[in-house]
């Protein structure tokens, strides 16, 4: 009897991270958010095994004039397209475009670019707001030259920042730079690390003088080391929220850009050029329009819900316990 005494308290102990995980299972808009980004991840990587190669088992880049505006589910003209032109599905899943381009594999491969793009410009944004969010958390206190602290630089840095419309800026940029992929998520990482900047500054800020960092510097621990063994790991919560919300908003701008016609250039389709090549056709070809734009709407909700979930999971304040 009283070793289950002694027992209990020990059995009803839970890490802060399997709460946080219980909190979020029991949202179920997040967690549908998070099936929605899952099955993406599968779709894109799908969509690069068959689109991809020199012989595509779905070619997004077969010109077929003969069969141009089939909707969707309809059959192949066999009598006037190739036979090595036909689609390989028998079948055109969502119809195809202006130049009888299967739209099918088009939206495979446009969803493959839009993982990369997220990706990688979230990459980017997220090691870049991890390096400024830490060093004014850390070093905030230090001077430069007696004028001002390095907290008061990088804050005010991120204010600037954050005071220059990001759209435009990553447009007028694009529209200066060779149209490229690499150019467009490099462009998006630049402009959108201010939100982890500010999330890992709060967070080591709160974290600087709990008793395990001032145990690290007691033993003469260096200030780097620090931040990368003790404070980033206990501050990668706001950070996964941040990139995950960060990934939504990379896809959007990325579609924006290449609907106005600034973004991936041809012949690789994404489906911001999709729609793009579909507005022309609005009446005629509901499908261009409708199906991408419906993608779009999906992914970036899905990301949006999966992100917000897990930061009301994260925070013992909105927990749902």
């Amino acid at each position: 009897m009283a070793q289950g005494a002694a027992t209990g308290p020990a059995a009803v102990m839970v890490s802060p991270s399997r709460l946080a995980w219980r909190s979020f299972l029991r949202d179920r808009i997040a967690v549908a958010g998070m099936m929605a980004c899952t099955l993406f991840f599968v779709v894109a990587l799908f969509g690069l095994l068959v689109t991809k190669g020199d012989h595509p088992v779905l070619d997004p880049r077969q010109v077929r004039l003969a069969d141009k505006f089939r909707a969707p589910l309809s059959l192949p003209n066999r009598l006037a397209v190739p036979i090595e032109a036909l689609p390989r599905l028998g079948v055109y899943l969502l119809g195809t475009d202006e130049l009888g381009r299967d739209v099918f594999a088009r939206m495979l491969e446009g969803a493959f670019v839009s993982l990369s793009v997220g990706f990688v410009a979230v990459g980017i944004a997220v090691a870049i707001g991890i390096i400024f969010g830490g060093i004014a958390g850390y070093y905030g206190r230090v001077r430069i030259l007696r004028l001002m602290s390095v907290d008061t630089l990088i804050t005010g840095l991120i204010d600037v920042a954050l005071s220059f419309p990001a759209f435009f800026l990553i447009l007028t940029v694009v529209a200066i730079l060779r149209p490229s992929i690499w150019n467009i998520m490099v462009v998006i990482g630049l402009t959108s690390w201010e939100g982890t900047a500010r999330f890992v500054r709060a967070e080591i800020l709160a974290l600087r003088e709990q008793d395990f960092v001032q145990a690290a510097r007691a033993l003469g621990v260096s200030g780097p080391r620090v931040i990368l063994r003790h404070l980033l790991p206990n501050a990668v919560a706001p950070v996964l929220v941040s990139a995950t919300l960060g990934i939504a908003g990379a896809i959007l701008t990325e579609s924006a850009l290449s609907f106005l016609g600034f973004g991936v250039p041809p012949p690789d389709a994404t489906w911001g050029n999709i729609l793009s090549d579909g507005k022309n056709y609005l009446f005629d070809a509901w499908w261009l329009t409708i199906i991408p734009g419906t993608a779009i709407l999906v992914i970036v909700l899905a990301f949006n819900l999966f992100g917000e979930g897990l930061r009301e999971a994260f925070n013992p304040r909105l927990r749902q316990l």
